[in-house]
């Protein structure tokens, strides 16, 4: 097998996996944020600061996740240009037009 063709395949499927896995967590944390929400509305105990303080730890959370993930998919659309660089075929020298 071409190593190329073997290092594409394999950067495909971590690419993949990536967006699976970060898509998977963020949809554990928009449902965990709905969960927190329906339980501190329930809980007149917890003192505002203390959902402030919260609220403003998702934020952060959140806010994080979407740096991560920017930095992740600028980090692939990187290699995905050295590959499709490496992919291409080396141009040929005209030799009518080569000094001697």
């Amino acid at each position: 097998m071409d190593p190329k063709k073997a290092a594409k395949q394999t950067f495909d499927f971590y690419r993949a996996t990536f967006e699976n896995t970060f898509s998977a967590m963020s949809m554990l944390q928009e449902h965990s944020q709905k969960i927190y929400d329906m339980y501190v509305d329930q809980m007149e105990v917890i003192p505002e600061e203390g959902r402030k303080a919260i609220r403003e730890w998702i934020e952060a959370y959140k806010e994080g996740g979407k740096k991560f993930k920017s930095t992740m998919d600028e980090s692939f659309q990187k290699l995905e240009e050295f590959f499709t660089e490496t992919a291409k075929p080396a141009k040929k020298e005209n030799r009518s037009t080569k000094e001697v």
